[in-house]
């Protein structure tokens, strides 16, 4: 569900306005998150980390009201949720697919249907009844740590998936570190709405 905004009343309308005009306003930054005790949930429990990170991801965006405007081309509409659409290996290839499904309430839930979706998922990319700025974008490079990316786009200025990566984790002072990074358009977040995030993912990953 969602609802469109009138422009005229919206308090962010002065700086939308402002970053409207740029062919691109979109900005990208990186940040380390203590994972440590997602790590030991994840392995508590049997389930993936990077889908519980994905999960925990989406809820920790949720919570932050203003990670739920978007922007249709001058309109804004407000989401009620996101949707998680993240890159999954397929087992012994060097191939990708895009698994999208609704992350629900429960983060093991999570983990279990994402594992049986992108198992079961027979094309490269899966579709379902979320309109596209629902989305959130994710991409993993287990591999490697990653201190900064940058994702493809078509060059449309009113984009307003957020996108988020990470790499390999690192063992630091006892605790395990990832650093996380995210591309989002300024007309509609702004640094404290990342601090804002930052915060509710450490809250959420700390009560686990």
């Amino acid at each position: 569900m969602s609802r469109i905004i009138d422009m005229s009343s919206w308090p962010r309308r002065e700086i939308y306005s402002f970053f409207a005009p740029m062919s691109d306003p979109f900005y990208s930054l990186t940040f380390p998150v203590d994972v440590t005790r997602l790590r030991a949930c994840c392995r508590e429990r049997g389930i993936s980390f990077y889908m519980a990170m994905t999960f925990a991801v989406t809820k920790a965006m949720e919570s932050v009201d203003a990670f739920l405007y978007k922007d249709r081309d001058g309109v804004i509409v407000k989401h009620e949720r996101l949707v998680p659409s993240f890159t999954d290996l397929t087992p012994g290839s060097e191939l990708f697919r895009i698994v999208t499904l609704e992350a629900g309430d429960d983060m093991a839930d999570f983990c279990r249907r994402a594992k049986a979706k992108s198992a079961a998922q027979g094309g490269f990319i899966s579709s379902g009844p979320w309109a596209e700025d629902e989305l959130i974008y994710f991409t993993c490079l287990p591999w490697f740590p990653v201190s900064a990316l940058k994702n493809e786009r078509d060059a449309n200025p009113s984009d307003s998936v957020p996108r988020v990566s990470w790499g390999r984790w690192r063992e630091e002072g006892g605790r395990t570190l990832l650093d996380l990074s995210l591309e989002l358009n300024h007309r509609l977040l702004d640094g404290v709405h990342v601090g804002m995030f930052f915060e509710r993912l450490t809250e959420r990953i700390g009560s686990l």
